[in-house]
């Protein structure tokens, strides 16, 4: 609950329109699900315009807008509050950082170019067994969705877990210090929003931001097999705590007899905790020591993580086995990189089929000026793996002729520009029996997972 003068004192807002209500019970940013009392947040995104829903928002029973002009056919009769700030989204994030400062819980803050979102939602699994836990839902980690998470928090919760994503300078940075996360995770750095981060120096330095920010008792967990990250091997402050996770012996939780099974991986912890993830992606090894390595600092013992890993079952579209009319699927069509595509076909390439290895494509977006080049590597690494290439979007076109001058044959090499074209070459061209193993990837904007639902 706030008050309206909270409101104003933590936006630096002006009140030109004084409504009878002077207190909110909640905050919200779509009319659709606003609340009785509710104060309704006008945001301004790409395709849509919150300021032409205020109206809409004051007949559900808000009696508060913020807003950035004022909202059309909102009169007095209104009775509602209406308050002018220059950053509706500015102003959310103030009043989500205020309202977390009202709560003494361990905040757990999970950044990394791959893998953030699998890493937040292990701890999370793991830590509900023991703790009441607030988590950032489904892939909410930019300036709208980490403050609206923080925004649900309340004295019911033990503990916070939170996703921080970026594709901007500074948002890391701002995203921190509205949560004011005690631990800090990152998974790894790699080739990812190069459209404006540029180099992988300066998505480190982006995402390394997070742990310059965090609150006390400041502790930076760290997957110290990525070579940029391990270069913190020594806590810039005298009171941070930096714990290192990988498969090298200086780490902290070490990843050692690995094992690949059908559909899952087992390995050890130290040599001797042994543990089980039902996974095809042996990549998730990592994602899994972050977790551990949070946990243990709240005391979850070996056993009980045993047992809630072994439990857990991963996010859809991150290399989850399919079957679907007969053909088997593997789908990892909920983004791309290079990094991740390259994890992803170190999977196809282990997975055992007597049949032929598939790959179903669709672009890597946000690579800026290296696209090109990035495209035309990952032909490479196909002509390599793959007895087959379908290729969907402009970019993958480079990725096809690379992977026929790699020595794929021509006649494995289709293209076309979108995912529904895709799926009607794999299924009237290449049609693909239940010995064959289709791997589907691409970029979120592509839509990949349409080649394998068919919708």
């Amino acid at each position: 609950m706030f008050k309206i003068d909270e409101l104003l004192e933590i936006t630096s807002a002006k009140l030109i329109l004084k409504g009878a209500q002077r207190t909110i019970n909640g905050v919200s940013i779509d009319s659709r699900t606003i609340k009785k009392d509710d104060v309704f947040i006008a945001i301004k995104g790409n395709n849509f315009d919150g300021h032409d829903f205020a109206r809409e928002a004051v007949r559900k029973g808000a009696r508060t807008i913020i807003a950035m002009r004022y909202p059309p056919k909102i009169g007095r009769e209104s009775n509602a509050n209406v308050i002018l700030v220059k950053d509706t989204v500015r102003a959310l994030g103030d009043i989500a950082h205020y309202h977390r400062r009202k709560f003494n819980i361990p905040v757990i803050a999970v950044t990394g170019s791959n893998g953030k979102t699998t890493a937040k939602e292990l701890l999370s699994w793991i830590l509900e067994e023991k703790f009441r836990v607030l988590k950032s839902p489904g892939t909410q980690n930019n300036q709208i969705g980490l403050p609206m998470t923080l925004l649900r928090m309340n004295r019911r919760f033990d503990i916070a877990v939170l996703e921080i994503g970026t594709n901007h300078f500074g948002e890391v940075e701002y995203l921190s210090k509205i949560a004011r996360a005690n631990i800090g995770i990152i998974t790894n750095i790699g080739p990812s929003h190069l459209e404006f981060l540029h180099t992988a120096h300066d998505v480190y330095r982006e995402k390394y931001s997070l742990i310059r920010n965090l609150d006390a008792p400041f502790i930076g967990i760290l997957n110290k097999d990525d070579k940029l990250l391990a270069q913190k091997t020594v806590a810039s402050r005298q009171e941070e705590l930096i714990v290192g996770f990988g498969r090298r012996s200086s780490c902290d939780y070490r990843a050692s007899q690995i094992k690949r099974m059908d559909a899952a991986v087992e390995f050890a912890v130290n040599s001797k905790y042994k543990f089980t993830l039902n996974t095809l992606g042996a990549y998730n090894i990592y994602n899994a020591l972050a977790a551990i390595s949070a946990a243990r600092l709240f005391g979850i013992d070996y056993d009980d993580i045993h047992k809630r890993l072994k439990s857990f079952v991963f996010p859809q579209g991150r290399l989850v086995f399919k079957r679907v009319d007969g053909v088997r699927f593997i789908d990892d069509t909920y983004n791309a990189n290079p990094a991740s595509l390259e994890k992803a076909l170190e999977t196809l390439k282990a997975f055992k089929a007597k049949g032929r290895k598939i790959l179903v494509m669709g672009d890597m977006l946000e690579l800026g000026s290296y696209a090109e080049s990035f495209h035309r590597q990952a032909g490479k690494a196909i002509a390599a793996v793959c007895d087959a290439f379908i290729s969907a979007g402009r970019l993958t076109l480079f990725t096809a002729e690379s992977a026929r001058k790699s020595g794929m044959p021509q006649h494995g090499i289709f293209s076309c520009s979108s995912s529904k074209e895709a799926r009607q070459i794999l299924m009237k061209k290449l049609k693909p029996s239940c010995e064959d193993i289709v791997l589907v990837k691409g970029s979120r904007l592509m839509r990949m997972e349409q080649v394998i639902d068919n919708r």
